[in-house]
Order: C-alpha cells, then structure tokens, then sequence
C-alpha cells in the first residue's frame, strides 16, 4: 500500500463507523444466559428479548448454558466474536462474585467482557419460618451470639447472592453461623417453609408471596435503601447494621473489543427498552426492578461491586462445588 492509498483509506475511516451501526444487525442475535430457564435472571431476559427483537429488526433468541455458578456462558460470551451477535445476560455471580470464589477462571469479566447496560435488581429479603421466635435482625444476631454456630441458613448455593449477604451479615455482625446450600432458590424455598434451615435470603418473587400466606416471616432487606414493594420492611442497614448492601443484579455484556457503533446502538436500545411503562409494570408484578445504565457506568459499578464481595467471600472461606 502506497502512501496515497494508505491516506485515502484512513480518510473514508470516520464514514465506515455509521454505515457499521446501519448495517448492525443483520442475522439473529444470541442472548445467553447462565442459568436454567425460571428463574430471575431467565425471566429478564425472556421480557427483554422481544422488545429487542421489535428495536433490531432480528431474531433475538436465548440460550439457556446452566452450569459452574454462570461461568460457562460468561466463558463463552468472553471468547465470542465482538460482532454484537452474542450476549450476555450476567448477573452477580460471574460477573463480581466468582473472580474470587473460584480463583482460577479463564477469564476477568473486567477485562474480557463489554459491559453494555445494566439490566435491573433482583430484591432479596431476609426470611424466617413462621415457627421461629425471631421478629427482627437483631434477634437473629443475639439467638447467634447466645448460641455461636448453632444457627443455620439456606441459600440456593455456594457463591450466590443469598449466601453472600448472609456471610456478610456474619461478618458484620461478628456471629458464626452455618451455610446449608441448595441447588437453587425453588430446592431452598420449601426446605425454608418447613423450618429446616433458621433463616435465608431469598428473592422477593419467592418470598412475598409465601410471607403473604403466612410460611414465612420477612425480617429486613438486604438493600441500601427500602424496597418500593416493602416499604413497610426495613433494610439491614437500620437494623443495626450501618452500611450492609447486597443487592442482586443483572446486567447486558458483550464479548471484548465490541465495536463502538454497535456498542451505541445495543445500548440505545436498552435504555428505550428498559423504560417501556408495560414492561417496567410486569417486572414489577414478578417482584423485578428494571435499571438501564450507559456502558461507562455500568463499567464503574462491575468494579466496584467486584471490589466490595471479594473480602466477604474471602473471610467467608467459601469455595465452589
């Protein structure tokens, strides 16, 4: 390539951008998920998918790649060509929780992946069996401390956001507890109903209703402010424990190096999703808070959320299955 070639192809440089962005999509686009289909995060992107459909102009299909905490489909997003056909529907676990817990991934979510927008929160509360005497966080701390290591909790398993928080209200609080895992938030539930376990953090779309039948009874949430859907509940933050958050969450990632126009467009049509009134509506029926977020943001709270865990799940000495 002679200069003149070399000048006139750096020229036509800042056309080639837009007619990229106008051209994007132009074949069916994966949305995977790492968890089965049901459960918080399935339901996001179950919700989302049509209305990206209808934005893009493309099929918008989900693959559900259950397994290793979310790791295999974040893995697979990771090593995916950054043509903005495959997407990541993340959440907590592999995107700032197990970077630590695992210790040996094949990949930094913070360097391996694009962040395109946050999704929205998944509410957790705190919940106990009816049978049980606690009527506030405080009882739980104290029955703990009266009685070290003779409590237990649920969670729907090892590294997830349930066990996080609870590690971290034991952190915080200075009691020993012990974790009873579970293979997921529909295995822990009726285990928690029966009394098996004394206490979990459960997401509010299994809690409230059974809280409203009268099996459990919710304490607190582990939010850094009150839930719109609880307003009456308060957080564990004014329960005694000033600055407690452990907030669930998802968020759209895309694969390394995603070029910049179709970054602009992928998140364009998050946010115009993300506030349609109808969706914001049924997400809030099924207990789901919908957030969108530019991808800078979103790159600032990956960082800081994966900052804040890793000394809990540190001290928790938690180690994956």
């Amino acid at each position: 390539m002679n200069k003149r070639e070399l000048l006139t192809g750096l020229a036509l440089l800042p056309l080639a951008a837009p007619a990229l962005a106008q051209e994007y999509p132009s074949r069916p686009i994966r949305l995977l998920v790492g968890f089965a289909a049901g459960g918080s995060t399935d339901v996001f992107a179950r919700a989302i998918a049509p209305r990206l459909q209808a934005l893009l102009g493309q099929p918008v299909v989900i693959e559900n790649r259950p397994g290793a905490g979310g790791n295999i489909a974040t893995e697979a997003t990771a090593r995916s060509a950054p043509d903005g056909y495959t997407l990541l529907l993340g959440t907590i676990g592999p995107l700032a929780i197990n970077p630590t817990l695992y210790g040996n991934l094949s990949f930094d979510p913070l360097k391996d992946l694009t962040p395109v927008s946050l999704v929205g929160e998944v509410p957790n509360v705190l919940a106990v069996p009816v049978d049980r005497p606690f009527r506030s966080v405080a009882d739980i701390i104290a029955a703990a401390k009266a009685r070290p290591e003779t409590l237990n909790f649920g969670s729907s398993g090892i590294g997830s956001a349930g066990h996080l928080a609870a590690e971290q209200l034991n952190l915080m609080a200075g009691i020993r507890t012990t974790h009873v895992p579970y293979r997921g938030g529909g295995a822990l539930l009726p285990e928690l109903i029966a009394g098996r376990v004394d206490y979990a953090f459960t997401t509010a779309l299994n809690g409230i209703p059974q809280a409203e039948a009268g099996k459990l009874r919710i304490l607190g949430v582990p939010n850094g402010k009150r839930v719109p859907l609880l307003p009456e509940i308060p957080t564990i933050a004014e329960s005694g424990l000033p600055g407690f958050d452990g907030v669930d969450w998802a968020a759209m990632m895309a694969p390394p190096g995603l070029p910049a126009p179709i970054l602009a467009k992928l998140n364009a049509a998050m946010q115009s999703v993300l506030k349609e009134p109808e969706l914001v509506a049924a997400m809030a029926a099924r207990r789901l808070v919908l957030e969108a977020s530019t991808p800078e943001a979103l790159a600032e709270f990956l960082r800081r959320e994966t900052a804040r865990w890793a000394p809990v799940v540190r001290a928790s000495g938690a180690r994956p299955d």
